[in-house]
């Protein structure tokens, strides 16, 4: 079954015009504006529309974006800015383990004097300290070569 009948898209007079305006002024994200095509090329009101391959030919996108691109337009009720626009995350984005107080204290194990039986600190002897330390969180070897890093603290 075509995406034409199973989600129509049916774009009024200023919503043409606001769409048409994306595509021309070349000043919001590429995306949005090849989005903003394909919903000018799926327009029912606009008179016959071309069937979904040439529509993704034409935009220069597969047939299966024209089919999501629809969809989505039938799912936002028929919200144009919400189809062309990003989508909004759906989890917040999750904190940093590494704040401000952890980044001190692995800076001053770094800057102490290595154990017993090592000429010096490396990262996976960091790692497995930090490990033992109760007020740090357990942080990857990597992860702490970037916080050493950002602080330009080489490991001597």
């Amino acid at each position: 079954m075509s995406s034409h009948k199973k989600y129509p898209v049916v774009l009024s007079a200023e919503d043409r015009r606001a769409l048409e305006r994306v595509t021309t002024t070349g000043v919001r994200s590429a995306s949005m504006i090849r989005r903003a095509r394909v919903l000018l090329a799926l327009d029912t009101s606009a008179g016959e529309v071309a069937p979904r391959a040439v529509i993704a030919e034409r935009v220069g996108v597969s047939c299966d974006s024209v089919r999501l691109i629809s969809k989505r337009y039938a799912e936002a009720g028929g919200d144009v800015w919400a189809t062309v626009g990003r989508k909004k995350r759906a989890l917040p984005p999750v904190p940093s383990p590494v704040t401000g107080e952890v980044e001190a204290r692995l800076i001053a194990l770094a800057c102490s004097k290595p154990p017993k039986g090592h000429a010096r600190w490396s990262l996976r002897l960091l790692e497995k300290h930090v490990a033992l330390a109760e007020d740090i969180p357990d942080l990857d070897h990597s992860t702490i070569g970037r916080v050493l890093k950002k602080r330009n603290c080489a490991l001597m």
